[in-house]
């Protein structure tokens, strides 16, 4: 194991093999979000996803939560005048949107594989970043929430256009309006999460699933979740064409030379992500 440098406490980073941890490190919010952690966000992902010894990302949550979403204390302290306020409409939508961008947009076109840990609360905008990532584990304790309506608020960081491809418009509809939770065993038969690991092993087995597709043939999971994106909008003649180009650039890599080998005589491919 070795550390990654966050540049602040409210996010803690580590290198386990080939897989980098980020974790959410605010225990005493349940992780809330804090302005640090989206600058995190926008320092560390460029530098994962060129770090060639890096082949995963995992995104989880310190002492027993994922991420609550939005500070609502902090929301308070600003709404009664005890903290500043995002100033103008037009300056909070900018802030807004830049925000975002660092963060749902960022793992979702993050070219390696990422899966969020959660074990315990992931609600609001926890929920939402969670839902950007590409695979999603859980212990039994997980609980989910889209948070939003229950303080007056209506939904960012992508959840309501992630949770709609995963579940479908009427009970997306339904979870964003009435704001339920939700538990691990709903969100696996929802498809929200993947897997449901047991809480005395969760840690191990969360890691043990990233390094799965740490491990991997990168390039070709590269092009996987490219396709898969571009699925969401493009129109069937747009996906043929761009599965052509990435078939045949995967022709060419180390990967599926070992992988096609390997096949042949029976035994498990090593990659190198090349």
């Amino acid at each position: 194991m070795s550390d990654l440098e966050t540049g602040t406490d409210v996010m803690l980073g580590r290198r386990e093999g080939r897989v980098a941890v980020l974790t959410f490190n605010r225990p005493e919010a349940r992780n809330a979000l804090h302005p640090e952690t989206y600058e995190a966000f926008e320092r560390l992902l460029p530098q994962i996803a060129g770090d060639p010894e890096v082949g995963a990302l995992m995104l989880t949550g310190a002492g027993g939560a994922f991420c609550a979403g939005g500070d609502v204390k902090g929301m308070n302290a600003r709404n009664s005048g005890a903290a500043p306020s995002p100033g103008t409409l037009e300056s909070a939508v900018d802030d807004l949107r830049n925000r975002q961008r660092m963060v749902s947009a960022a793992l979702q076109n993050f070219p390696k594989v990422t899966v969020a840990a959660i074990d315990g609360a992931a609600a609001g905008a926890g929920l939402s970043i969670a839902l950007a990532c590409d695979l999603r584990v859980a212990s039994p304790r997980a609980i989910f929430t889209t948070a939003f309506a229950k303080v007056g608020f209506s939904g960012d960081f992508g959840g309501s256009w992630f949770l709609t491809q995963l579940v479908g418009a009427a009970k997306a509809r339904e979870l964003y309006l009435t704001a339920d939770r939700f538990d691990a065993a709903e969100a696996l038969s929802l498809h929200v999460v993947n897997e449901v690991f047991e809480d005395e092993d969760f840690e191990s087995a969360a890691l043990t699933y990233a390094a799965r597709f740490a491990d991997g043939p990168l390039v070709a999971q590269r092009y996987i979740k490219e396709n898969l994106n571009r699925a969401l909008g493009a129109d069937l003649l747009e996906c043929l064409d761009a599965e052509a180009v990435a078939m045949s650039r995967c022709r060419s890599t180390e990967d599926h030379k070992e992988a096609v080998a390997a096949f042949v005589e029976k035994r498990t491919p090593l990659f190198n992500g090349r």
